[in-house]
């Protein structure tokens, strides 16, 4: 499994439900990362898709209140999630989000690609700081890339621990 985030200076990753950044070479490297692939994500986030469930991914929505998700997979427990998880390779799986889902499954990726964005977005709510969590090392670093009025770099971190 791998999570796939955008983080602004601080590890902020959202705030009103929504996310600090519009980045379009960004949303480019998510399309191409996670098309074709499993996708995990929470309520909050699904919810936040314009158009509901992402298009060409399969959609697993982890939410512990039983609600249904049109054109999505919904789960109610990360064992629930385990039994379904085990019918695809781990390495097509990507966690999305929100925070609450990033912190229960971060230490099951063995990958986590982070897009660093050079802002404060006065977040509300953050990613783990891999720099600092044990375990995770940053393994690579793209040069830094203008996306709209940001510098970006991709960024790609191992957890060892896996």
């Amino acid at each position: 499994m791998n999570a796939i985030v955008v983080v602004d200076e601080q590890w902020g990753i959202g705030k009103n439900n929504g996310l600090l950044f519009r980045l379009k070479k960004d949303m480019a490297f998510f399309r191409k990362t996670t098309t074709g692939k499993v996708i995990v994500v929470g309520a909050k986030t699904y919810a936040s898709f314009p158009s509901g469930a992402l298009p060409d991914r399969t959609n697993i929505v982890l939410d512990d209140s039983g609600a249904k998700y049109p054109d999505a997979i919904s789960v109610s427990s990360v064992a629930e999630l385990d039994r379904l998880l085990a019918s695809y390779p781990s390495d097509d799986v990507f966690v999305c989000g929100g925070a609450s889902v990033y912190s229960l499954l971060i230490d099951r990726c063995k990958y986590a690609y982070v897009t660093k964005v050079k802002a404060d977005g006065n977040a509300q709510v953050f990613f783990p700081n891999l720099d600092k969590l044990p375990g995770w090392s940053l393994v690579e670093v793209s040069e830094t890339v203008q996306d709209g009025e940001y510098n970006i770099k991709f960024c790609k971190y191992v957890n060892n621990l896996q």
